[in-house]
This record gives structure tokens, C-alpha cells and sequence, in this order.
């Protein structure tokens, strides 16, 4: 049995990254994972980590084998699916702060909606139609999943399982979109509020949270912009964001990221380091 979860794992992260994985690599740092969920009697779990990390690839590889290798069904979640509109957010850069009008931080995703399909899987009320986000348009796609059936809820992304930042890290400006563009800290701490009321709701509701661990700051641009290239060249476009984009495009994000590299990995139930080339190198309990 062991062998043949290896030999799944080992293909389908081959279709999904292109990338080949060792069968000691896979035994000693995937299996484990897919073992603590199968194996907690929990069904509601949160994997959380930067962009580039490796979440969303780690998430589909899970749903992949339990699905394979047992009866369950697995709904797999993006919170990245559940960002509002372009429109809905122009017209909310234009009422709370210009700074929202890019995607990204709490308040900029439709925590309505997520929070309705959450409680229909907890009621088991299927089919659940779930929706997609067209990160190249930066807007909601026409495309939708549907579930008829789940066991285990995976909810993914890079801010769940985020605390609300503390007030004085929250007012030091790390970069020049602070500084510049939000002087009076009213969209931080718009965004903030958000992630202490609507989001905490929403991830309180987990039972296990899972976080995803980068070396340092530094590589989630060189591994951002690596993702943007490679999601542009499945579609075969040339329409995405170059390297000085992404940069300004991740400092809205930086210091969330930031504070949740400093405290997730002791509010996580499972930490999980990543190494500067995107392999696991820890598992933490």
C-alpha cells in the first residue's frame, strides 16, 4: 500500500510541477502529512503558508491519494477563489482606501460566500458550487466547481490561520506602499479588523491548521514571479505581471506574511519548514 501511495504521489507531483520527487523524500515529508489528516478523526483542516511555498501543490496531492487510496472525498478550497470582483473592489478602493483595489489582504475576498459553503459541508448539503478566481484577468472567472460529496474540508491560502498583527508591528512601516500610500495606517488597519472579526470566524471553525514555513522573506518574489510565469505559459500568454509587477504587487502582502512567519509556528498544530528550493526539510508536531 505504502508503495503505491509513493507511486502516486511521485506522478501526479511530476504532472503538477514538472518537477521529480524521490521515494525517500516522499516517504520521510508527504506521507506524513497525508497520515496526520487521515489519522487526527478531525475532517476540517486549514494549509496555510506564502505565496510560491508550495500549499496549493502540497493540497491537490493530498486530495489526489485520499481520494485514490479510501472511501472519502475531499473538498478542496482556495481562499485566492474567493477574492471579490475587479468591480467590487474598484468600488471599494473608491469608499475605505485606494490601496484595496489590488487583491490580496483580509477584506478583499467575498468571506460571505466562504463562509456559506463552509457551514453547508458542516450540514452536508451538496452539491456545493464553488467559485474560481482568474488571477491573469485579476477577476472572477466564469468557471465554478461543483462538490456532490465530502468527508474532509481543505481550506488553502496564503493568510489563513492568520492573528490579527499586533498594534505596533501593525503601524511600522516595512516598505515604501506603507509609507507612502498609507500614512494614516487606514487601510492596515481595515484590513486588520477584518482578519480579527470576519476571518477569525472563519478560521476558528478548523479543527487543525497546517503552516507552510519559507527560509525568509526574500525568496516569496523569486518564487512568486516563477508561479506567474509558469500559470502564463500553461494558457500559452504572454499577458503577466514581469518582475518589478510582482514586486510591488507582493509588498501588499509583506508584512502579513512577515508576522505570520513569526508567529504561526507556534499556533500551527503542524509546522512545516520549507528550504530556499521549496523542499520540506521539517516536520514539526
Amino acid at each position: 500500500m505504502k508503495k503505491d501511495i509513493i507511486s502516486i504521489v511521485k506522478k501526479e507531483h511530476q504532472k503538477l510541477t514538472s518537477k521529480n520527487l524521490s521515494n525517500n523524500y516522499i516517504s520521510n515529508y508527504i506521507l506524513p502529512i497525508i497520515d496526520y489528516i487521515i489519522n487526527t478523526n478531525e475532517n476540517k483542516f486549514i494549509i496555510s503558508g506564502s505565496q510560491g511555498v508550495g500549499k496549493s501543490t502540497l493540497s491537490k496531492l493530498i486530495k489526489i491519494v485520499i481520494e485514490r487510496t479510501s472511501l472519502q472525498q475531499v473538498m478542496l478550497l482556495s481562499i485566492d477563489d474567493y477574492y471579490l470582483s475587479k468591480k467590487s473592489r474598484y468600488q471599494l478602493s473608491n469608499q475605505v482606501h485606494p490601496l484595496l483595489l489590488t487583491r490580496g489582504v483580509p477584506g478583499t475576498h467575498d468571506i460571505k460566500k466562504l463562509k456559506e459553503h463552509i457551514m453547508q459541508f458542516n450540514k452536508k448539503k451538496f452539491p456545493i458550487i464553488t467559485p474560481t478566481f482568474n488571477k491573469l484577468k485579476d477577476d472572477i472567472s466564469k468557471k465554478t466547481n461543483a462538490f456532490s460529496k465530502a468527508d474532509i474540508l481543505i481550506l488553502e491560502g496564503w493568510c489563513c490561520g492568520a492573528k490579527p498583527i499586533a498594534k505596533n508591528y501593525l503601524h511600522k512601516n516595512l516598505n515604501k506602499i506603507e509609507k507612502i500610500f498609507d500614512k494614516n495606517f487606514k487601510w492596515r488597519n481595515f484590513y486588520n479588523l477584518k482578519l480579527k472579526i470576519e476571518y477569525q470566524k472563519i478560521f476558528n471553525s478548523f479543527d487543525k491548521t497546517i503552516y507552510l514555513q519559507p527560509p525568509s522573506f526574500e525568496f516569496v518574489l523569486k518564487w512568486r514571479y516563477a508561479q506567474e510565469k509558469n500559470n502564463a505559459k500553461k494558457i500559452k500568454t504572454k499577458n503577466f505581471m514581469n518582475k518589478n509587477a510582482t514586486k510591488t504587487f507582493i509588498l501588499h502582502y509583506e508584512k502579513l506574511t512577515k508576522w505570520m512567519m513569526k508567529n504561526m509556528p507556534v499556533n500551527a498544530d503542524m509546522l512545516i519548514k520549507v528550504d530556499k528550493n521549496q523542499k520540506i526539510k521539517k516536520i514539526i508536531y
